[in-house]
């Protein structure tokens, strides 16, 4: 009872308000994003104060920075305002085709360039005021992916990073290697002298971050020699163009990366695990019939992908 008491004296304006001082840090910049006059901004700041029993921007010299609990509001205030948006856009019967909802989804440049595509070409037929905004995911995303979802539509990443979470599978993936077009020490197929002799592109690569072939090849007893590790699937055949360099990736990116660069496709001297590439949201969503419609988009540009008839 207290904890709804004390909610209802709050007046819930004071959230964009908080937002807003805290993306910009400035009273005078957070006025104007919202057009507010400066009097009235500050007056809001002046009962955030008093709320938080701290001053949330602290002066230095000419400018004005977060203090330490700020800086810990900042996530929780970008979260509950998102929440907020939700109720409030939600309707008792929705029509795609009259809808100008954004989905924003957290995954990689290979789910993107081939799943997300086409998702984005289906509901460009079928419903043209949605629109998608797909956000790259990194260690900390993924790592704290059951608060991260709460505040978007859900994330593309096989499975082996999340669990406990609501998920659709979308598409399953073979791995292959690729090395320069040019370099003819390498035959149709890779061979294990190959792997351990030929310095390797490797994406990611931590504790946390990694793939299952990259992960397979260390459990052979073969430890790469990593000469470039870089976080994008994409970027990968423009490191091995030219050199003696090897790389695994994904089977669906093969078209894209024999057009981006002078690799070729050779054979692994194991059979990889194939990956499952699902599709992962906070339970939150689970009865909204909008993001149900969004689900049913991604199982079809899965089964799309699958065949190969997104390239």
């Amino acid at each position: 009872m207290a904890d709804h008491l004390l909610l209802s004296r709050l007046d819930l304006n004071l959230l964009v308000s908080l937002d807003a001082l805290l993306t910009e840090r400035s009273v005078t910049r957070a006025a104007e994003r919202l057009h507010l006059s400066q009097p009235a901004l500050s007056a809001s700041l002046a009962r955030l104060r008093t709320h938080f029993g701290d001053p949330i921007l602290a002066r230095r010299g000419n400018t004005y920075e977060l203090t330490p609990l700020a800086l810990r509001l900042a996530d929780h205030t970008t979260t509950a305002l998102e929440a907020a948006r939700r109720v409030f856009e939600s309707q008792a019967t929705w029509d795609p085709a009259e809808s100008v909802r954004e989905f924003s989804i957290y995954g990689s440049d290979y789910g993107f360039t081939t799943v997300g595509r086409v998702v984005s070409e289906l509901a460009a037929q079928r419903a043209p005021g949605v629109h998608f905004r797909f956000m790259l995911h990194n260690p900390a995303v993924v790592e704290d992916a059951a608060n991260r979802l709460r505040s978007v539509d859900g994330m593309v990443i096989p499975h082996g990073f999340l669990t406990d979470l609501p998920y659709v599978d979308v598409w399953r993936d073979e791995w292959v290697a690729i090395v320069a077009a040019s370099n003819d020490t390498v035959g149709e197929r890779l061979t294990q002298d190959d792997m351990l002799r030929l310095p390797w592109v490797m994406n990611y690569q931590s504790r946390s971050a990694f793939t299952s072939a990259e992960r397979q090849v260390q459990q052979l007893g073969i430890e790469p020699k990593v000469e470039v590790v870089v976080e994008s699937f994409l970027a990968i055949p423009h490191f091995i163009a030219g050199t003696s360099r090897v790389a695994i990736i994904h089977s669906a990116l093969v078209p894209l990366a024999l057009r981006a660069a002078a690799v070729r496709v050779v054979g692994l001297p194991f059979s990889p695990t194939p990956i499952v590439n699902a599709l992962w949201w906070h339970p939150v969503h689970s009865h909204d019939p909008e993001h149900t419609w969004m689900r049913s988009l991604f199982e079809e540009a899965g089964r799309i992908v699958e065949a190969g008839e997104h390239a």
